[in-house]
């Protein structure tokens, strides 16, 4: 069983077969259980129908006949799992959202650009495409973190992730169910500050980035958990030059950057979001057992805050039409959060597409295969009665 130490009002446990993380001890308030393992579940208790959210959107007139929390229980929770890479984060959170019932959440990635929803990798395109709209993904980034495309790399990283997240809290909202995530939109400044920090991103670029994230994350409500799964430096290294492809000499893989992003998380981002959410930190330097991690979720206390508490006070909600209004905003106006990101940056050239060279990249984009029209429209990917469809816009 693990023992429980508070620090800096962040819990630092170690897993079984750790060792505990040094934190000196200070007295703990009294806890209440709030998410519940499978084996403390109603068996008997079935979850309320869900909302359909992928296929309908929540709009008014949804919000005037389907409200909102009578479908959360104890489990209707935003659970993050961060960490170094290579720490198993992966594993552990898949792990754990079955342990929890909840929905798994895979880290993003760029093939969620590159990949259309035919199945055609517009990388293919890059021939045709001017060098500054060529592909660039996290194979690239590794390889070459000094390529002129990195920063616009590191600037769709944060957009996909905060679209996953929106996605989330769609999910929580409109079915009850909570989710686990391999790492989430609060933590990717991380990677800014090591590429600021060894010249692979420009100060400029990241006060840019910075704009967006103040634009875009106060629309958010953030998570009730994160789970910091700490592994030191050098097995760091060892884990990542024993991946299938590795990538051991990457400038962005070296002692010095694996430990400033460790700093970075630590000293900034952990302490940040810890005065809003429960956080736990394990050793995991030799990986450890869920059900442990379980035990330690199930004591804490996720709910019964008072209301001048900085933690969950996002989720402090008391009016159906306040929730209402938030699953609306994360369902039918999420391209209006997503805009917000778009900060004018005519100064920073490398976040700038030149005119022409634009043109060159949407000529050549939008008419790749199944790329023309909307999905379900492209006779050429096999769409058929085209005739009878009709497109409503969101």
């Amino acid at each position: 069983m693990a023992v429980s130490l508070v620090r800096g009002g962040a819990r630092w446990l170690g897993g079984a077969g750790s060792r505990l993380l040094a934190a000196p001890a200070v007295s703990i308030r009294s806890q209440v259980a709030g998410i519940k393992g499978k084996s403390l579940q109603d068996k008997d208790y079935k979850r309320p129908t869900p909302f359909p959210y992928k296929k309908d959107t929540y709009g008014y007139l949804a919000s005037f006949i389907d409200w909102t929390t009578h479908r959360f229980d104890e489990n209707t929770k935003v659970v993050v799992v961060d960490g170094p890479i290579a720490a198993g984060k992966a594993k552990f959170a898949k792990e754990l959202a079955e342990d929890l019932d909840m929905l798994y959440v895979p880290a993003t990635n760029m093939d969620l650009i590159y990949i259309n929803p035919y199945g055609y990798d517009m990388r293919q395109l890059d021939p045709q495409l001017p060098d500054v709209c060529k592909s660039f993904d996290e194979k690239d980034f590794v390889r070459n973190p000094s390529h002129p495309n990195a920063p616009k790399f590191q600037f769709d990283m944060f957009k996909l992730k905060l679209s996953q997240y929106i996605d989330a809290l769609t999910h929580v909202l409109s079915t009850g169910q909570g989710v686990v995530m391999d790492r989430s939109v609060y933590s990717d400044f991380v990677y800014v500050e090591a590429m600021v920090k060894f010249g692979f991103m420009r100060p400029e670029a990241r006060s840019v980035y910075y704009a967006a994230r103040e634009e875009t994350l106060p629309e958010l409500l953030r998570p009730h958990l994160v789970i910091y799964l700490d592994v030191p430096v050098d097995e760091v290294r060892r884990r990542v030059a024993a991946r299938p492809e590795p990538h051991p000499s990457s400038p962005f893989h070296t002692p010095e950057v694996i430990a400033y992003m460790e700093y970075i998380y630590k000293q900034q981002y952990l302490k940040e979001i810890s005065h809003h959410a429960e956080l736990l930190v394990y050793d995991w330097s030799e990986m450890g057992d869920v059900e442990v991690v379980v035990e330690d979720i199930e004591r804490l206390n996720l709910e019964d805050y008072d209301r001048y508490d900085p933690k969950m006070e996002d989720w402090r909600i008391t009016k159906e039409l306040e929730w209402a209004n938030r699953r609306m905003m994360y369902s039918k106006n999420k391209g209006h959060i997503l805009n917000l990101m778009n900060i004018p940056a005519y100064s920073v050239e490398e976040l700038v597409i030149p005119a022409d060279e634009f043109k060159r990249f949407k000529d050549v984009w939008w008419n790749a295969p199944g790329m023309k029209y909307a999905v379900g429209f492209n006779e050429d990917q096999g769409d058929q009665h085209i005739a009878l469809k009709v497109k409503i816009g969101t």
